[in-house]
């Protein structure tokens, strides 16, 4: 996951060179005589690599625009909150004067993707950031049987 500007810059120069060398692969490879799906095999590894790569780079961008989705569980808050840090333009050492606490510990903690955060500290993140959190129910948590029930009673 992209996390910085510094990253997301090395990334599309990353890309780039990687269609380079994607293309004088395929050349050396076409010149020893490989063709159709012996081709394609063995270039496989080189063009995931770099889909993997771009997708990195669309999912930073998004991020950037703010469009990051419904959190839909917690379990992937962490990724939520680098999201929110990204989309309101924060840099780690930014959101670490905030919170009051070391750019190391920032950084170590979106590289776990905050992997075990509290609640406590996941509300202060949320509050440096300037973010209010809501959650809203999908279904009734009562349906209509048991709301018949429940008044019968």
């Amino acid at each position: 996951m992209i996390r910085s500007e510094q990253e997301y810059r090395k990334a599309l120069d990353r890309l780039e060179q990687d269609l380079v060398v994607l293309k004088e692969q395929k050349t050396q490879l076409e010149e020893l005589g490989l063709k159709g799906e012996e081709l394609a095999r063995a270039l496989q590894p080189l063009q995931s690599f770099h889909e993997q790569l771009r997708e990195e780079v669309e999912m930073y961008e998004r991020m950037k625009r703010g469009d990051l989705g419904a959190l839909r569980n917690l379990t992937s808050i962490g990724r939520w909150l680098i999201g929110v840090r990204i989309a309101k333009g924060l840099t780690q050492q930014e959101l670490a004067e905030r919170l009051g606490v070391a750019p190391s510990q920032v950084s170590r903690d979106e590289t776990n993707d905050y992997h075990g955060i509290s609640v406590d500290r996941a509300q202060r993140i949320l509050e440096a950031l300037g973010v209010r959190f809501e959650a809203h129910l999908t279904e009734p948590v009562v349906d209509e049987v048991t709301r018949k029930e429940l008044v019968d009673a």
